[in-house]
């Protein structure tokens, strides 16, 4: 049986709908998720703390990209910079909750502060722009939630601390609900459970002998590459993907099987 037309599926109705939110916009993984939105024709918000390096990402993007320097872990902040994005740019239909903060620390090196600053971050900021957006995703009858989860909720953190592995495990359990709520609407919610990413989480995070050893562990012998999970974010926001919902998709090397 011959594979559906994009044409005939449900999707959004005009180019000027077609305006996306990155979270972590600035780092290696949010750079690669906006430059692949905006090939696939997205407006694509870029959203992290440092408007400066934003601002000089986004000129090297083009015109389709645009800066936004914002704490996600503020709701308040949050509520008044998605006012300003309606007003000028428009309903945002493609939301990516890409930010996020690492820490190896396990349960009894992890301090309060630690805990509440990741869990802010990781977490709050999610929920805080998924509560945001998705009426209005709702209302137009389509839109697409990918939350970037990690491979550390399927297994307890095999390097990663108790509190970044928590944080994944609720953003996993935000998406399953936002999922069942919406997807009668014509919305979307789906995860992306990547592991060992060449990002300065893996560079700066883990030592040589550690990364030497991860590799050892991974079937296909090399990290993950940025580009391949925005390649999953493309699928994902994309009209054949419409039938995909409450879903986490692995992208690991085989490092976990299930």
């Amino acid at each position: 049986m011959a594979a559906p037309k994009s044409s005939s599926l449900p999707g959004l109705k005009g180019d000027d709908q077609k305006l996306a939110l990155v979270t972590g916009a600035s780092g290696v993984l949010g750079l690669a998720t906006a430059r692949a939105l905006i090939d696939d024709d997205y407006r694509v918000i870029m959203v992290d703390l440092d408007q400066q390096k934003l601002a000089s990402q986004a000129e090297a993007l083009g015109s389709a990209a645009i800066p936004v320097a914002l704490d996600i872990s503020s709701s308040e902040q949050i509520k008044a910079v998605s006012q300003e994005i309606r007003q000028q740019h428009g309903e945002v239909s493609v939301l990516v909750n890409n930010a996020g903060l690492l820490s190896n620390n396990k349960l009894s090196e992890t301090d309060d502060a630690e805990w509440r600053k990741l869990l802010s971050v990781n977490l709050d900021g999610a929920f805080y722009l998924c509560r945001e957006w998705l009426d209005s995703m709702k209302a137009k009858g389509w839109g697409r939630i990918v939350n970037i989860s990690s491979l550390a909720m399927k297994t307890g953190g095999l390097t990663a601390g108790t509190s970044y592995t928590t944080s994944k495990g609720g953003l996993t359990a935000l998406t399953l609900s936002i999922a069942r709520e919406a997807a009668a609407h014509g919305v979307t919610a789906n995860g992306i459970a990547p592991a060992y990413i060449r990002t300065p989480m893996i560079t700066d995070f883990l030592s040589e002998d550690q990364q030497q050893r991860l590799l050892e562990q991974i079937p296909v012998g090399r990290f993950c590459e940025p580009e391949e999970v925005a390649h999953v974010v493309s699928f994902l926001v994309s009209p054949l993907s419409g039938f995909i919902t409450g879903e986490i998709i692995d992208i690991n090397g085989g490092l976990h099987m299930d």
